[in-house]
């Protein structure tokens, strides 16, 4: 899931300018999740918008904006709406911005109402955790499931640095050591000799921007 927050207010009205009339796209997954771009987000910022003086031509909540086959759908259904306003504000992720951007048959300016923060997990509590940085590369199987590249405060792959101490993290002490973390959970599935392979630096090139996959 791609972790976002909602952009202020008063920035989104500095992106709009002198634009008047605004067209409105949601998420219905990732965003809505986060409480940033669903239902109840694209009504609260139309209210706002319009207390502000800005005219709200429509909106629409894609369930997938990433998607371009998608969002072309949606966008489709509302182009009336879109061809009567100034602009586009959507409240999604980085890509689903992009993606909006990419698959109008109208050309509108579009504006950017959150923030993307990261990949990550919900707990059973509810808080969203930064788990994978698409590395390209993915060692979980060596390290019993728990990513070092992303869960070590400095990446470390081949052990913890000497400065964690009694498990947390000498950077954060609320946070536990990755590395402590991986070695509890490899003893417990009897898989500690894996500790002893030295891993190679990474290869970088694994991760050189920007990357495409065709399936």
């Amino acid at each position: 899931m791609i972790i976002t927050k909602k952009k202020d207010l008063k920035e989104i009205i500095k992106y709009l300018g002198e634009e008047k009339k605004v067209f409105l796209v949601g998420c219905g997954e990732c965003s809505t999740t986060c409480k940033t771009g669903g239902e109840d987000e694209v009504k609260a910022i139309k209210e706002a918008l319009e207390k502000a003086g800005k005219v709200v031509t429509g909106h629409s909540i894609p369930s997938a904006p990433c998607v371009a086959a998608k969002v072309k759908l949606e966008l489709a259904k509302h182009r009336k709406a879109i061809e009567s306003s100034d602009a586009i504000l959507v409240l999604a992720c980085g890509l689903g911005i992009q993606s909006v951007k990419e698959n109008m048959r109208v050309q509108k300016p579009v504006h950017v109402g959150c923030d993307t923060l990261f990949m990550g997990a919900i707990d059973a509590g509810g808080s969203f955790l930064e788990r994978c940085s698409a590395c390209g590369d993915c060692v979980l199987e060596l390290t019993g499931s728990i990513c070092p590249i992303t869960r070590c405060a400095k990446g470390l792959i081949n052990g913890p640095c000497g400065g964690q101490n009694k498990g947390k993290c000498e950077i954060d002490k609320d946070m536990d050591c990755a590395w402590i973390l991986i070695y509890n959970e490899l003893k417990k599935q009897g898989k500690l000799n894996l500790l002893k392979e030295k891993r190679s630096p990474r290869d970088h090139s694994k991760t050189s921007k920007p990357r495409q996959l065709s399936l």
